[in-house]
């Protein structure tokens, strides 16, 4: 019987008696965390700290004017918002431009990119570094740009059309042409999301487009089976990139009006909205209250995008 015993004893497999804390997993773990600290402080501090804080402060009246008279008001910021016509106004101007300005952007950054990754094109070096050149110019200055460019009266744009006897819009005076205006100068930087989809077109394995085109098939074809499918978590990428940028979108409808709106409450983006009741009004908890709103629209617009992506986006590492 001892015998036995010793060799089922023999048998079993020896536990681990070291502590749990010690090993290659552990030191890499700490070490991982070490390097990335840097940014998790960053995160906390910067980001975090003050997200945390603007949603305590929306729960107060708080007032840039009289900070000492601060009082706790609960939802009552939430509960003004649904009563106050701006902010509906904001929302409804934002999605509008969205829906054109997304799309748009997500083509032509596409187009662009398919232009620019032809083996056929010359000085493709170039010319990439040329459409990428205009994410350097600071925002301000490349809208006052576009504002002289634009001018009804005297813009080259309106100029070079009059020359061809077409119709010269009032590009930034009118309803009807301001979120085409707005699209316009936002094509002017899509250098990055072009920059993206390069290098989404440059991992699809080229004999994948020899195959396919040994079985007859032709540009459109391959581009429609091999290239979209492939390049499909960079295009969801660029297009939760472009819809949060463009909720948050200010600083050329700021520029263009002066923090109004113009015309007609038509550019009274949620972000400008937010703005002019927080440091225009100098009511920052009404202002934060608004801001959470904006989170919530962007976080469930990109929740909405991922649930809709759910199977339809290619990972190499997964099939």
């Amino acid at each position: 019987m001892a015998q036995t015993t010793g060799t089922l004893e023999t048998l079993a497999p020896s536990r681990d008696r070291r502590p749990r804390f010690r090993g290659p997993a552990f030191r890499e773990a700490f070490w991982g965390f070490v390097f990335i600290g840097p940014w998790l402080i960053g995160l906390a501090v910067f980001t975090a700290g003050p997200m945390i804080a603007s949603l305590a402060m929306s729960l107060t009246d708080f007032n840039l004017l009289a900070a000492e008279k601060t009082r706790f008001v609960g939802i009552d910021n939430y509960i003004q918002m649904t009563r106050d016509p701006l902010v509906a106004t904001s929302v409804i101007a934002t999605v509008k431009f969205a829906l054109l300005f997304v799309p748009l952007t997500m083509i032509a950054s596409l187009a662009f990119a398919l232009l620019l990754n032809s083996p056929r094109l010359m000085g493709k070096s170039v010319l990439r570094t040329l459409i990428y050149m205009p994410m350097m110019i600071p925002l301000v200055a490349s809208t006052l740009v576009w504002i002289g460019f634009l001018n009804t009266e005297t813009g080259w744009l309106n100029q070079i059309l009059g020359a061809f006897g077409l119709p010269q819009p009032d590009w930034i005076n009118s309803e009807t042409w301001i979120y085409p205006t707005l699209s316009i100068i936002g094509l002017w930087a899509i250098g990055n999301f072009m920059i993206i989809n390069i290098a989404g077109l440059q991992s699809v394995p080229t004999e994948l487009y020899e195959a396919a085109r040994i079985d007859g098939a032709g540009a459109w074809k391959s581009f429609r089976n091999i290239t979209i499918p492939l390049m499909s978590p960079v295009l969801l990428y660029n297009l939760v990139i472009v819809l949060i940028g463009t909720f948050q979108y200010f600083t050329q409808a700021y520029v263009m009006t002066n923090g109004r709106g113009d015309p007609n409450n038509a550019t009274l983006f949620i972000n400008l909205d937010l703005f002019r009741e927080a440091f225009n009004f100098n009511k920052m908890g009404y202002g934060s209250a608004i801001a959470w709103l904006l989170f919530a629209l962007v976080m469930v617009l990109t929740i909405a995008i991922f649930l809709a992506a759910r199977g339809r986006i290619y990972y190499a590492a997964e099939r």
